[in-house]
């Protein structure tokens, strides 16, 4: 009588089932580019957040000076009420002295400090040196020109007889002008255009 041959293990081992396939990990998504920028700052976030405050409360203070300015300088520019200039013009010239300076500093600085502790940079992005070189040039002639101008038609008002001379088509201009430099300055802050400078560029893109 023969005997009854065994399976191999092979076979027996085909009917086991397949071991499951182990899951691939998901990659993990790159962080956005704030997120970068925001990993790179110099200042802790709360800093961060409140030089922010401070310079967007500060530029907004500048451009509604410059608002008042422009319109001031109409109203004194186009009178013909002696009082109604005189108010203008002294107006002006309290407002030059005592808020559109420390505004326009604090514009300026709040600026500076949020380019040196951030990872945009002073000079690394066009839009921001561009907005920076704006800005000192807006602040300086704000501080030496325009001041000079306001004290000259407010002498002029206070005079016997009153005349503002040839202060008040400068005082006409000089807001306007200022008010488009600030609006040029929003609207680089806002698109952030033309990207970066041969200073901002890594070694490996450069090369």
């Amino acid at each position: 009588m023969g005997t009854t041959p065994t399976p191999p293990r092979t076979a027996q081992r085909s009917h086991e089932p397949p071991a499951p396939d182990r899951p691939t990990p998901a990659p993990t998504p790159a962080p956005p580019p704030a997120a970068r920028r925001a990993s790179r700052s110099r200042f802790s976030p709360r800093t961060r957040k409140t030089v922010l405050l401070l310079h967007v409360i500060s530029s907004m203070t500048w451009l509604g000076l410059d608002i008042g300015l422009l319109m001031l300088s109409v109203t004194g520019f186009v009178t013909d009420d002696p009082v109604t200039r005189r108010a203008a013009y002294l107006s002006m010239n309290m407002i030059g002295d005592t808020l559109l300076v420390p505004a326009s500093l604090l514009a300026l600085a709040t600026g500076i400090l949020l380019g040196i502790g951030t990872a945009w940079g002073l000079v690394r992005y066009r839009w921001v040196l561009i907005k920076l070189v704006v800005t000192i040039v807006t602040a300086t002639l704000t501080i030496f020109a325009l001041r000079s101008g306001l004290h000259e038609a407010a002498a002029g008002v206070m005079a016997d007889p009153p005349s503002a001379g040839e202060a008040g088509v400068g005082l006409l201009a000089a807001p306007l002008v200022s008010l488009t430099c600030y609006i040029a300055m929003t609207a680089l802050s806002v698109f952030k255009p033309w990207g970066r400078t041969r200073w901002g560029r890594s070694p490996a893109s450069s090369a």
